[in-house]
């Protein structure tokens, strides 16, 4: 006979807690530190465990490397561990996060084991766009019981392009932990500029790796015309490093995710160039918590993070450097714009909280 209550199972890719900085790693380990509902975590060795959760550990030997090799199967590793987790008397929810290729073989170790009628699965994605063309991922969303996505409007991007979409979804806005990211007093942002050398200065801050979809070489294109216009302003850049010297530019490399807070609350402006279809923007709402005006590329899941401008400007046509242009001399030369951000949207609490509403939904669906 099946017990009544599901345990709840984490496959992750990475080992948690993961020791660098992610996204989705980083609200998994707020999440594991709170009050959770996660039961079992499956991934390689983390550096230490997390004490409220089982783990079962997937080896990256030599060993395991030849068996995945001769299976042909990558994920033979977690579908191991994952055998010695199931027991034929319990229900479970499995949860995924990002990693498509591994359901196919999970379906079908899960069908060919006689578990799969005692699995709800569940897929966390953190991206926007359909992954699968048309008709190539009909199989993948008959074999899924719910997608978790980032924003109603990812939802809406794979309603529309799917012809045909057989599982629930639910959307689970990102989070930031507002007793890092939060506003200063007026008095503490100006002893931060102090420090900084930028009292008199309107700042603007770009934050992401260096890559030509976040869309940095378009925001310096812009800054060599905003900069022969006012002299009043400085682009901080965090996160890659120096480029090519620039009036009024200065790079700050990689600095660790808890000491980001500081230049954001030292800020007047964010900007975020991203020239990709984002899923959500965590850099984003961690500047918006912080008390930044925020101009970003109406792209992808941005919008509807920025409620449709109603926290920041959007920016149509991302990709024309005079857009940028005209947004940021627009602040610069009214920097006391405001935006009725609700500060208890996009937090730590909220994401917790959501995320233990869809399971509880799942375990009341795969019990009925």
């Amino acid at each position: 006979m099946v017990t009544n209550f599901p345990k709840v199972i984490l496959i992750s890719q990475m080992p948690l807690p993961y020791p660098k900085i992610g996204s989705w790693t980083t609200l998994y380990k707020n999440y594991l530190e709170s009050k959770h509902q996660i039961d079992y975590i499956i991934c390689e060795p983390p550096e230490k465990q997390f004490d409220t959760v089982k783990y079962t550990l997937v080896e990256n030997n030599l060993q395991t490397k030849i068996i995945r090799k001769w299976k042909k199967n990558r994920y033979v590793g977690y579908l191991n561990a994952l055998e010695e987790i199931l027991q034929p008397d319990q229900k479970y929810i499995i949860q995924i996060v990002d990693n498509y290729g591994i359901v196919k073989p999970l379906l079908e170790f899960l069908s060919e084991s006689g578990y799969r009628q005692n699995c709800y699965l569940q897929f966390c994605y953190h991206g926007f766009p359909p992954f699968y063309e048309n008709f190539d991922g009909r199989w993948f969303f008959e074999a899924i019981d719910e997608m978790v996505v980032l924003t109603h409007d990812s939802y809406k991007a794979h309603k529309n392009y799917y012809t045909v979409l057989p599982t629930r979804f639910s959307v689970l806005y990102n989070g930031v932990d507002t007793k890092k990211f939060h506003p200063v007093s007026t008095d503490a942002r100006q002893l931060l500029k102090q420090e900084y050398d930028v009292i008199d200065k309107k700042v603007f801050v770009w934050c992401a790796q260096d890559r030509p979809k976040k869309g940095l070489h378009i925001v310096l294109d812009a800054w060599k015309n905003v900069i022969e216009k006012r002299n009043d302003c400085v682009l901080w850049i965090i996160g890659t490093e120096p480029k090519e010297a620039m009036e009024g530019v200065r790079y700050f490399g990689r600095i660790p995710n808890d000491e980001l807070a500081k230049y954001l609350q030292a800020a007047d402006c964010y900007l975020f160039s991203t020239l990709c279809h984002e899923g959500f923007g965590l850099s984003l709402i961690e500047a918006l918590h912080c008390g930044n005006y925020c101009i970003a590329s109406a792209l992808g899941g941005v919008p509807e993070v920025l409620q449709y401008g109603k926290f920041g400007k959007l920016i149509e046509s991302p990709h024309f450097v005079s857009e940028w242009e005209k947004a940021i001399l627009d602040f610069a030369a009214n920097p006391e714009q405001t935006y009725a951000f609700d500060t208890t949207l996009y937090t730590t609490e909220s994401w917790n909280t959501g995320m233990n509403t869809i399971i509880a939904a799942a375990q009341k669906k795969i019990n009925q």
